[in-house]
């Protein structure tokens, strides 16, 4: 097998220490050297002088965990590192020691058997850190306001039943009164701000609970942890705001795609940067988002067609907007999803519809241009001219000679 990269080297990287196996062709063979490094900064250093005394170009390392970062971050300035998907270098079973999984990774380089993962730049994981932080901190707050409605229907106290959102102005309000020690549902039905749909007697009755005093206690505990992530939430936003200016005209056209609002666009741009040549077709950035089916094949014959996996946060996203792109009329991403639920129900045809938006995003980001509706009426266009199509040439086999005009207007 041809070698492409005659000076190479392979990592594994664990927690506490990085296995390196430097691989060199020489004239009468192949030539490797093996050490063993800590993970602090210093010997990562010490690493990277090392790897540059052998001459190395090339150096692999698997995605473990994130291990693999700041041994990237040291390697990146002086050598060209490959991240290689841990699945995809899997060596074989048997024998399994730190050392041969280092001279493994080493061999695969050598022969260009290894496809590098995307890594984006520094600027774009940056990015990536804040909007999955805010995610993470998104469902905290969801799982402590789940907690706050457990206890009230708990104490019996049914105020799920009479607000749309218990943490709104007025839900609030009830709620710290409640966590404060009051009691009386008539005071607690007097802070209600909005207009309810549930009459007077209904809101009184729903908040005429038994709330005890270990409940008021944590239901206190939970709103303080609300706000807390309210106020976190704040601040990444407003870290977002500014580190996002070098992409404000990118996010300003997704914002364009039916269903993708700003902090949509933001981790759109987050989760695949601007950069589209690392994707060659769109077909494989939905690929590596995980928007397509697996290739499960076995005799001729598919055996599963589930999803493959893929980026979590992006294909989580995509499908949420998806769901939301349906609901704007008069759009080619509804149509698109009135025509696949009719034959393939609705979770595929959700699933083709954030593929759809994918598609779009990628041409928008690859040649800097806004979104563009093919409008609702798109199949009907279509259908109609592969019909005639079709027609035109059945007649012409049957001999006729058939012209096409367009009718003239009514």
């Amino acid at each position: 097998m041809e070698v492409l990269h005659p000076r190479c080297a392979g990592l594994d990287v664990h927690r506490d220490s990085v296995v390196a196996c430097a691989r060199l062709v020489r004239p009468g063979g192949v030539e490797r050297h093996v050490e063993t490094f800590g993970t602090t900064t210093s010997e990562l250093e010490r690493l990277a002088r090392w790897l540059h005394g052998h001459a190395i170009t090339h150096v692999a390392m698997e995605a473990t965990g994130v291990y693999w970062k700041p041994v990237w971050a040291v390697l990146a300035e002086m050598f060209e590192p490959v991240l290689a998907n841990a699945a995809h270098v899997k060596n074989v079973p048997g024998r399994k020691t730190d050392v041969s999984d280092a001279m493994w990774l080493a061999d695969l380089l050598a022969h260009g058997l290894i496809r590098s993962s995307f890594v984006p730049p520094l600027a774009i994981q940056a990015l990536r850190d804040l909007t999955r932080t805010r995610k993470q901190l998104t469902r905290e707050k969801a799982s402590h306001v789940q907690r706050i409605d457990k206890l009230l229907q708990a104490a019996n106290l049914k105020l799920g039943s009479v607000l749309s959102d218990i943490m709104g102005e007025s839900g609030r309000a009830i709620l710290d009164a409640s966590a404060g020690g009051e009691s009386d549902p008539e005071r607690l039905a007097g802070l209600v701000r909005a207009r309810l749909r549930a009459s007077r007697a209904d809101l009184v009755e729903a908040l005429r609970g038994r709330l005890a005093a270990h409940q008021r206690l944590l239901i206190g505990l939970h709103l303080g942890q609300v706000d807390a992530i309210d106020a976190a939430i704040a601040r990444i936003d407003a870290e977002l705001g500014d580190r996002l200016e070098p992409f404000r005209d990118a996010v300003a056209r997704l914002t364009s795609i039916p269903g993708v609002g700003a902090l949509s666009a933001a981790v759109i741009v987050a989760e695949i940067g601007l950069d589209m040549g690392r994707f060659p077709t769109a077909a494989h950035l939905i690929s590596w988002a995980g928007l397509c089916p697996r290739h499960d094949e076995s005799a001729g014959k598919r055996r599963s067609t589930r999803l493959r996996p893929g980026d979590p946060w992006l294909k989580t996203l995509l499908v949420q907007v998806a769901w939301c792109a349906t609901r704007a009329k008069d759009t080619y991403l509804r149509a698109l999803f009135g025509r696949l639920r009719a034959r393939r129900g609705p979770r595929k045809a959700i699933v083709a519809v954030a593929a759809s938006i994918l598609t779009a995003i990628y041409w928008m980001l690859r040649r800097g241009v806004a979104y563009q509706d093919l409008g609702a009426d798109h199949f009907e266009r279509r259908d109609r001219a592969r019909l005639a199509a079709r027609l035109t040439r059945k007649l012409r086999e049957l001999g006729f000679d058939v012209t096409l005009a367009e009718p003239a207007p009514a």
